[in-house]
C-alpha cells in the first residue's frame, strides 16, 4: 500500500468538520422539509406526518450532535474523564435503529476522556462493518485498560481501507471525508497509548483496542 503525507492540523481540522456537517444534513434538511410542509395551507392533510417528520428528525439531530461533541470535540471538558453511562447514552442514541442494537457492556464509573472517544469511534466503525444491521456489543476492562467491540450481523465486512486508516496508514490518495474518521481513529488510540486490532470471523467482528 503506497503512503501518502498525513494531513496538517489545519486540514485534518477542515475534514472533521466536513464529516460533522455530512452527518446533520439528513435530520436538519428533513426538519426543514417537515416545517415547510406544515406552513403550506394546501397541505394541511400532512399536517400530523410533519410534525412527527420533525420530530423525529429533531431528535436524530439531537443525539447525532451529543455524539460528535462526545467523540470528535472536547465533550465534558470541565474535566479528564467521562461517565460511562453517559457515553453508553450518547453511544445508543447515534448508533441504534430498527435493525441495530447495542449491547453496552461497561462497569459505573468514568473513564479516560481519550479512551471514551476512541470507544465511540471504534462504535461507529463497528456498524460500518454490519450494513445491513445486526448487534454491536461493547465491553470495557478498566483495569487492563481493555476496549472490545464486537460487531455481528449478516454479510458483516470490514469496509475496505478501514483496517489500515485505523492503524495510521494513509493510502494513496489520501485522507477525505469518507476515510477522516478511521484515520482520526487511529489519533486518537495513538493518544491513549492503545493498538487497535480487528478480527474478522463468520458475520462477526471483533475490534480490540489494548495498551501499546
Amino acid at each position: 500500500m503506497s503512503l501518502a503525507t498525513p494531513p496538517g492540523p489545519m486540514e485534518l481540522a477542515a475534514l472533521l468538520t466536513s464529516k460533522v456537517c455530512h452527518d446533520l444534513i439528513s435530520p436538519v434538511g428533513a426538519i426543514n422539509n417537515g416545517l415547510e410542509v406544515m406552513a403550506d395551507k394546501n397541505n394541511a392533510d400532512m399536517h400530523d406526518f410533519a410534525l412527527d417528520l420533525v420530530n423525529k428528525s429533531a431528535a436524530q439531530a439531537s443525539c447525532k450532535l451529543q455524539f460528535c461533541r462526545m467523540a470528535y470535540g472536547a465533550g465534558s471538558s470541565a474535566g479528564s474523564e467521562i461517565d460511562m453511562g453517559e457515553a453508553g447514552q450518547v453511544a445508543r442514541g447515534f448508533i441504534e435503529s430498527e435493525r441495530t442494537k447495542l449491547a453496552w457492556n461497561a462497569p459505573a464509573g468514568a473513564l479516560a476522556k481519550d479512551k471514551v472517544k476512541l470507544l465511540l469511534n471504534l462504535v461507529t466503525i463497528a456498524g460500518t462493518i454490519i450494513p445491513r444491521g445486526g448487534e454491536i456489543t461493547v465491553s470495557v476492562d478498566p483495569a487492563a485498560g481493555a476496549l472490545d467491540i464486537a460487531a455481528r450481523g449478516t454479510n458483516a465486512k470490514i469496509p475496505a481501507g478501514v483496517a489500515d486508516l485505523v492503524a495510521g496508514k494513509v493510502p494513496e490518495t489520501g485522507i477525505d471525508a469518507h476515510s477522516i474518521q478511521p484515520y482520526y481513529t487511529s489519533l486518537v488510540a495513538q493518544d491513549a497509548g492503545l493498538t487497535v486490532s480487528f478480527d474478522m470471523g463468520d458475520e462477526a467482528c471483533v475490534i480490540t483496542a489494548r495498551p501499546i
